[in-house]
């Protein structure tokens, strides 16, 4: 679809080249519809799955909150600070393809390890809080992975679907009318040459006799 073509030829060789870039442009066209298909069934998974993580991550932290505060009310907040690990957790986010799109496709994390000389949670609701803010940070992470898996198969889908556009309302028509119009002038230089050899056919015919 570059802006500057090579000028068509005239006559067969123009008419051969036309039908060549017009069976191109159409079955682009079909492949690329294709591929988008197949991007907004992946983006339509992908957003269902952020969606689902997101809400366990919003459920998980304010279960989470709500214990801490109890926690804290238990214990203080020099409690809250010796139940909590010097360790941290950590994220890994594999990568796939599609349609050549790399985008996340998973994301795990491994939890902050507590060292025989720490202390564990003073109380049961640190200990609850522990346990939610653990889940919460998993859902985040999935919930980051698949929203930004979304977005990248997101914007490759209306790169594609501008692609697609682009064929079927301007470059298509505009060969179609190409094609027919070099075809039009091939049958009427190939009528103007019959009528020409019929007239001369004629004109000896009459000049023999």
């Amino acid at each position: 679809m570059s802006a500057h073509r090579r000028p068509v030829p005239p006559g067969r060789a123009g008419r051969l080249r036309l039908r060549h870039s017009l069976g191109t442009a159409l079955r682009g066209a079909d492949l690329l519809e294709r591929k988008l298909r197949l991007l907004l069934d992946r983006e339509r998974e992908l957003r269902r799955t952020a969606e689902e993580a997101g809400r366990v991550w919003g459920d998980r932290l304010a279960e989470a909150e709500t214990w801490c505060v109890r926690g804290l009310l238990l214990g203080g907040e020099q409690a809250l600070f010796e139940a909590s690990p010097a360790d941290r957790a950590e994220v890994d986010v594999e990568w796939t393809a599609l349609m050549g799109v790399s985008h996340p496709s998973s994301a795990s994390w491994t939890a902050p390890v507590r060292s025989p000389a720490e202390r564990t949670p003073g109380n049961t609701a640190f200990t609850h809080a522990e346990t939610a803010y653990r889940a919460a940070v998993r859902a985040a992470a999935e919930y980051s992975a698949a929203r930004t898996a979304a977005e990248l198969i997101a914007a490759e889908a209306e790169r594609t679907r501008r692609r697609v556009r682009a064929l079927r309302r301007h470059w298509i028509p505009r060969l179609t009318r190409e094609l027919a119009a070099v075809e039009l002038g091939l049958e009427e230089a190939e009528h103007e040459e019959t009528v020409r050899r019929r007239w001369g056919a004629s004109s000896r015919n009459r000049d023999g006799g």
